[in-house]
């Protein structure tokens, strides 16, 4: 029977990236991300927050590492993975977590985002402000 393992989250970095590596040189980066979901019970919002832990391996986790912080938003694409072990008393252990094959890099909260329209600029239509057409311009 065919099997597929793929995740896709978006979150906040809950910790700042542990870096260490294997001992044949591979560099890890180990970090846990927030996954907020809100939902209404009845008239009630209400939010969930999930706390997942990511792997990440070679280049990927030296740039995860060097740029990224506790906070910072990330989208991550990777598989889910279960680690087990025994600890040195005895009890068995074990340990979902997400390799991650991509991690992209969201843009830092008030980054990027558009400056306010200036009183003289309020006044005129989108296509004067250099916005491109206008809804009514569009011949679809």
């Amino acid at each position: 029977m065919a099997s597929y393992n793929k995740v896709i989250l978006m979150g906040n970095l809950t910790r700042d990236p542990e870096m260490r590596y294997t001992p044949n040189g591979t560099p890890v980066a180990s970090f846990a991300i927030a996954v907020n979901r809100k939902y209404k019970q009845g008239e009630e919002t209400k939010e969930e927050v999930s706390y997942i832990d990511i792997v990440v391996f070679g280049k990927q986790a030296e740039n995860c590492s060097k740029y990224l912080g506790k906070g910072d938003s990330v989208l991550i694409d990777g598989r889910l993975q279960q680690r087990r072990w025994e600890t040195e008393d005895g009890q068995k252990r074990s340990k979902h977590e997400v390799v991650a094959q991509a991690v992209q890099f969201m843009p830092k909260r008030g980054a990027g985002s558009a400056p306010e329209p200036s009183e003289a600029q309020g006044d005129q239509s989108a296509e004067q402000a250099g916005d491109g057409p206008v809804a009514d311009d569009i011949p679809f």
